[in-house]
């Protein structure tokens, strides 16, 4: 590498040694002279120098920015100018319907029929208000072909407080009724006796009650209520009824099991057994039950599972029993709101009462043999769902298996001293019954106008013990229907139809007892309809028209009913 350097050196001088030498000889040779340029010069680009774009300037007083200020001389200027007020588009709707808190209606109508309903509320303050409630119906009877006075009468009257705070909302209802019908469905051979013995055929049943219930908010109980009832009737009949339940919601590993709770008790007796021997009918129990479930969700599906538990004692025997039943639901949806199926299988231990009885059939005897209903299984399986925007349907199947499943069945002709013993009062009688139903219903709502409804049933009974599934019906159909015709006038139509019914009559004079007579009830259509007209928003009249087709059907055997029936009214609505 040393040596490279030493030879780049010797180079180097021996060029600058030439070039002087040269320079020295020229130097001698010059001349004077005039030098002719015989090409002239041609610039070109590589002889020009680049300007720099932002060139720096050397001047400190360019450098120095001078401030500027902005000052707005303002002065006020008079000005007459009204800037006009601005108005939303209008868009044309009718008033709202004036609401009232209270109305009374009255009416008259054939058979000597009066009709009257008066409903009362008052508003305390924002939380608590009281109201009331009075309705009467009667007629004074008149149907055609029957001897003995057909006469009925209705009353009823309640009263109600409530209040409504913020984490909760509670009633109490206190309520009385009184009904009066008589055992007119004689049988054609025991007409002339019951007349020859002056028989005493009016009936009055009374009914007395209290209550309260109360709903919770943000609370894992969330309502309670409880009722007492007192039923009787002018034969010294009479039974306590009083039922207590509640709905809880118990956090199981952060799921919510909703558990009802239900506590019944009954006791009841009548003065007299059907043989009219003087002997008293007694009876009475209480059950406990406990119903806990939790509900799944997952996408479409939601179902309900869980399990009741009844416990029933009965108290005039002692005796004890539990019984655990089925509690699950589930619903699918199968095309969000167009196609719905849904089940369920449950079950229950029913309190029958004589309460209820009445209320079903008016024409019972004070002589009845109350026990529940083992309902093992209540089970529904069917699809809902929207056909349109404004008419749905539900398409169901349902099974029922009971034991000891109550039925309303003609009492024996004893004419043992009582009125109702001429086989013109009903009593019970108790079988273990399969029942398999099949429905549709299907529902249109218009508008606010105008809405239907269409029902249909169609029942199969497999029977253990009895012949028949008495006096219930194979058939069952209704059609309802309101249509607001304008501002003032409305109508509608109820459509009514039984299918066949049996029934079975035994005569039992105490030494020969005939054959049983199975008797078959015919179906019927019963039309009604009613007419009205708003005279204002306080006042309305009314016609309507009840079995229209005047059809003297029986619904119970024996008993037929009142025919074509046409009553007029007015409804007059006010607030205090």
């Amino acid at each position: 590498m040393r040596k490279h350097i030493k030879h780049f050196s010797l180079l180097i001088f021996l060029l600058i040694t030439l070039n002087s030498f040269a320079q020295e000889k020229e130097g001698d040779t010059i001349n004077t002279g005039v030098i002719d340029v015989i090409k002239p010069y041609t610039p070109s680009i590589s002889d020009a120098f680049k300007v720099k774009e932002a060139p720096t300037i050397n001047d400190t007083t360019t450098n120095a920015k001078k401030t500027i200020k902005y000052n707005i001389f303002s002065f006020p200027v008079a000005s007459t100018f009204t800037p006009a007020k601005g108005r939303a588009a209008v868009v044309e709707k009718a008033p709202p319907a004036k609401l009232y808190d209270n109305y009374a209606t009255l009416g008259v109508g054939s058979y000597t029929t009066f009709l009257g309903e008066v409903y009362l509320n008052h508003a305390l303050n924002r939380n608590e208000s009281v109201g009331g409630y009075f309705s009467h119906h009667s007629s004074a009877g008149g149907i055609d072909g029957v001897v003995f006075d057909n006469n009925f009468s209705d009353s009823k009257l309640s009263a109600n407080y409530s209040s409504q705070l913020r984490d909760l909302a509670w009633n109490l209802e206190a309520a009385f009724q009184h009904q009066t019908y008589n055992w007119y469905g004689f049988p054609e051979t025991q007409i002339a006796l019951a007349q020859a013995d002056n028989a005493q055929i009016d009936h009055a049943f009374y009914s007395g009650a209290f209550g309260a219930d109360i709903s919770f908010e943000d609370t894992y109980i969330n309502s309670a209520k409880f009722k007492f009832r007192r039923f009787g009737d002018d034969l010294s009949s009479g039974e306590n009824h009083f039922a207590a339940s509640t709905l809880i919601d118990i956090p199981v590993n952060r799921q919510l099991v909703s558990t009802g709770i239900k506590f019944e008790y009954l006791k009841g007796s009548f003065k007299n057994d059907y043989a009219n021997t003087g002997a008293e009918i007694n009876y009475g129990n209480f059950i406990v039950s406990a119903s806990p479930s939790f509900e799944l969700k997952q996408d479409d599906l939601t179902v309900n599972l869980g399990a009741s538990v009844a416990y029933i004692s009965d108290i005039e025997t002692g005796d004890g029993d539990i019984h655990i039943y089925p509690n699950i639901s589930a619903t699918y949806r199968l095309v969000n709101d167009v196609l719905i199926a849904y089940g369920s299988i449950k079950g229950s231990l029913i309190q029958n009462t004589y309460f209820d009885f009445a209320s079903e059939n008016p024409f019972v005897s004070p002589t009845l043999n109350i026990l529940p209903t083992d309902q093992q299984y209540n089970a529904h399986v069917g699809l809902k769902g929207k056909l349109s925007s404004n008419m749905s349907y539900n398409l169901k199947g349902s099974y029922f298996a009971d034991n000891n499943k109550a039925l309303f069945k003609t009492n024996e002709i004893t004419r043992s001293g009582a009125s109702y013993t001429y086989g013109n009062s009903f009593g019970l009688v108790y079988d273990d019954m399969d029942t398999v139903v099949l429905g549709g219903e299907i529902d249109v709502d218009v508008n606010r106008n105008f809405t239907l409804s269409i029902q249909a049933n169609y029942y199969t009974y497999n029977m253990s013990n009895q012949e028949e599934p008495w006096n219930l019906p194979d058939i069952t159909g209704n059609l309802f229907l309101d249509y607001q015709i304008d501002e003032h006038w409305f109508a509608g139509m109820n459509l009514y139809y039984m299918g066949q019914r049996k029934d079975q009559i035994v005569y039992n004079d105490g030494f020969t007892t005939s054959p049983p007579e199975t008797v078959l009830l015919d179906s019927y259509f019963d039309a009604n309809a009613h007419v009205g007209y708003h005279i204002n928003d306080k006042i309305s009249v009314f016609a309507k028209g009840n079995n229209l087709a005047n059809n003297g059907y029986q619904r119970w055997s024996n008993y037929p009913v009142q025919g074509l029936q046409l009553l007029a009214g007015a409804t007059f609505k006010f607030d205090f």
